[in-house]
Order: C-alpha cells, then structure tokens, then sequence
C-alpha cells in the first residue's frame, strides 16, 4: 500500500514538473499582450527632462510640446488649455481635415491682409509641436509649430499692420533681414498659393498677397515673400517661400508662425528637395515634459523602420495617406473587414491629437479594450473620448497592448504613452474617438505617434514607422 501510494506521488509531481512551465508560458505570454504603467507616469510633470536624440543626429531641430515645461513658451502661457479644451480644439481641426477632403469645402471669401474678418478664432490644435528655427539674416530664432497638415510656412512679421497676437520671442522684421524679398504677385510662385492655402494669392501694391484661415477660425494673412531659414550651422537655405503675416488671429500658444510640412510645391520638404530628397523625421516625446526631434533628410534612419506605401487624395493631395489594414488589442486583431478603412481613407498627421476611426472599427476597439480593462472602474466621458477609467486607488495598472496594420505587411505597436489621454488620474481616457459615419476619412494622430520614429519619404512614396524612435 505505501509503494502504491508513493507512487502515485511520484507519478503527480513528474506530472506537476511538465505541466508547470507550460503554466507558466501560457502566463508570460498573456503578460506580452500587455502594458504595466505607473499611475504618475499618466499625469503631466512639471520638470523637463531633455533627450540628446536631437543633438545627435545631423539636420535635427529639438521638439517640444508647446504647453510643456521643455518649451520656452510654456512660461508665457498662465493659463493652458485643459485636456477638454484640447479635444474640443482638436475635433475644429477634423472637421476641418473633412471638409477639405469632402467633395464640398467652403474657402475664406476675402484674402486681402487689411480684410480678413478681425474676428478671435481659437487655436490650430493645442497638441502641436514646436521646433526653434532661425529666419532672415542675420537670423532671429522663433519658435514654429511644425505640421505636417498644412503647407506654407509663415511668422508674424512687423510692422503688424492690422494685428499680431502676443508671442514669446520678438517679432521678426523683415526690414532688418539682409536676404529677405518680397515676391511679385505676377509670378508664378505667387500663383501656386491656391493649392497651398486654398486661396489664391492677391495683389498690393505689386507684391503677392496670402491668406490661410484654419478650421478653427484662427488665420494668418499678410505678404508673401522669400527669405533664409536656418535650422543648423551647416543646414542654411536661401529664397524659401515664406508668409510675412501682418494681420494674425488666433491663440497660437506663444509660437511665432508655422512650418508647413505638406506635400505641395510650396512646403519646406518641397522647397528643400535638392538636399533632403523630401525626406524627414520625427520623433514625438512620450510625454509634454521631454523632448524629441524633427530631422530633415535619411542619414539618421533606424534599422528598425518598417514602410507603408504613401496613399494620395486626388481631393488634397498636400495630406499623406496611409492603408491601414486592422487593429489588435491585447495580442487579438479585430474582426474588422480591411476594406472599411480602405473605402475611408486615412491619413497621418502631427497635428491632430486623437486618432479617429470609422465608427464601425472604433466600436470593436472600444469593446475589446473594456473587456481587456473590466477590472478598472470606468467613469464618465470626457468630451470626444467615451471609454474612461478612475484610476484613484492604484499605483500601477495593466492596459492590452495596441498594434495598427498598414499595407505592406506593417506592424505597428503603439507605445504605452500612446494609448491613454488623460489630466486626471480619476478620468483617463482610451486615446482614440469614432468619426460621424464610416465614409469620413480616418486620422493617425499624433498621441498615437508618440517615441515612434516616423519617416515621411516624400521622393519614395512611403512611410516608415519605427519603435523607440526618441532614444
């Protein structure tokens, strides 16, 4: 009787031994499909800490989140923009997006810089990112939001015949720019402004006029002229088209200007081909309070980078276009058919804060995403975002990993700082919203970039995308 029962003693723990690592497998690899975040780690610091990643690589320009405490401006700024605030002005810059890639698309009327309506328009998007950047000669460092949605780069300007908003850094002069010139409105550079800024360019005096107004009713206007842009001791470009704005509406955060990174002839990657074969990069910080990088041509590009093929809108062929071809949560790809982002369209862009989706695909994330979070008492919505957590009583928590699919076999992880949205440890939010109806075009934003390397390869036709693109 003791052998029979010590055998079987023997017998469980030999049975024990081989099923315990698989036990334990079966455990790491669900861990795998997840995150582990700290609380804190969720709420905005104070501090700033700097990444060397800019000054390490060649053509790079440091990037700062304009509300954070990296950012020069952010001292000017008493009172930011809450997270509400920010989403708010973030859905004006979708609508706008849409109505420029809808059949219909109202355009600003009155062009003229002395009869743009002086009305108070609120920001292009309290999530954008600024780079310093040097203008005229000798030059005058200002701070330029960078955004890969627009396409004409421009500072406000003295003599602010009609208005200029306050602004960290003083306002250039083009008077005291030794290479600044103002373009004649008979040329061809001055007619090429329609399809940068969906205006055409004016005439006073002789010299060309421009004009762009933003979803969010904030606008520049002023003249358009050529002048030296400085982004390094050795990456200096003479005669670049540039807007002189004279008449400027709009809570643009302290920033001077804007640096237009479209596709159209008249963007900075355009204007600059010769040396950099329109190709840039960035890297978006994991947080307000650090810093990336926004590097101009390809000596700099990870090994890692994966590259999608670049999709173009017949209607706005300055936005990039992406294929996204499904969506995972915690390691399980979403029954969502591929052709219903296929028939909407996507583009990338740096300047929209939150990704939208269409309604169909955004109901199956949100569902899988709450089911990987049951645990976690869910709290109300705020504003744009639906599906929100108050994370009060915990130091750390576990969230499913998210992967984006785009064509060419692309597989995208987002990081861990892109997937929540949140000011408040007692309401934060899943990081992507639905869009009104399945056929409006979708938005790869910017939270969802965060310490991705992103390379735009205008010449190629493609974009890249690759994993701790800020160390």
């Amino acid at each position: 009787m003791t052998t029979t029962i010590s055998s079987i003693f023997l017998s469980a723990s030999l049975l024990l031994l081989c099923v315990l690592p698989a036990f334990e497998q079966r455990e790491l690899t669900a861990d795998s499909h997840h995150h582990t975040l700290q609380v804190s780690s969720l709420l905005p610091s104070s501090v700033c800490s700097s990444s060397k990643a800019a000054d390490k690589k060649l053509s790079s320009l440091k990037v700062v989140h304009k509300y954070g405490p990296c950012s020069q401006l952010h001292q000017q700024e008493s009172n930011p923009p809450t997270h509400a605030d920010v989403l708010l002005q973030d859905q004006a810059r979708v609508n706008s997006i849409h109505s420029r890639l809808a059949k219909t698309s109202s355009d600003v009327k009155e062009t003229d810089a002395t009869k743009i309506p002086a009305k108070d328009g609120s920001v292009v998007g309290s999530g954008n990112y600024v780079v310093t950047v040097g203008i005229g000669n000798p030059k005058t460092d200002l701070s330029l939001i960078f955004d890969t949605g627009s396409d004409i780069t421009w500072t406000q300007c003295q003599p602010c015949i009609r208005y200029c908003y306050p602004q960290k850094e003083s306002i250039f002069d083009p008077s005291k720019s030794k290479s600044y010139l103002n373009i004649s409105c008979n040329s061809p550079t001055c007619s090429s402004l329609s399809s940068a800024t969906g205006n055409a360019g004016r005439c006073a005096s002789s010299t060309c006029v421009y004009a762009i107004q933003y979803g969010d009713s904030s606008y520049s206007a002023g003249f358009f002229g050529k002048e030296s842009i400085t982004l390094t001791s050795t990456d200096v470009f003479n005669d670049i088209p540039f807007g002189c704005g004279q008449n400027n509406r709009g809570l643009f955060g302290g920033a001077a200007g804007l640096l237009g990174l479209g596709r159209d002839k008249l963007s900075f990657p355009s204007q600059t081909a010769q040396k950099y074969n329109k190709i840039f990069s960035y890297c978006l910080p994991s947080s307000a309070s650090s810093t990336g990088y926004l590097t101009f041509g390809n000596s700099d590009i990870s090994n890692s980078v994966h590259f999608t093929p670049l999709v173009t809108f017949p209607r706005a062929t300055s936005f990039y276009g992406l294929d996204i071809a499904g969506i995972s949560v915690g390691g399980n790809k979403l029954p969502i058919s591929s052709s219903l982002f296929t028939n909407a369209g996507t583009i990338i862009d740096s300047g929209t804060v939150i990704t939208r989706l269409p309604p169909t695909a955004y109901s199956a994330l949100k569902t899988a995403f709450r089911q990987a979070m049951s645990q976690y008492q869910r709290t109300q919505a705020l504003s744009i975002l639906d599906t929100c957590y108050d994370f009060s009583n915990y130091t750390t928590v576990s969230i499913p990993k998210i992967s984006m699919f785009f064509g060419g076999s692309v597989e995208v992880d987002l990081d861990k700082s892109g997937i929540m949205f949140g000011q408040d440890v007692s309401q934060v939010c899943l990081a992507f919203a639905g869009n009104g109806d399945d056929s409006e075009v979708g938005i790869f934003g910017n939270v969802q970039q965060k310490t991705l390397q992103v390379v735009y390869d205008g010449a190629g036709g493609r974009v890249g995308f690759g994993a701790s693109g800020c160390d």
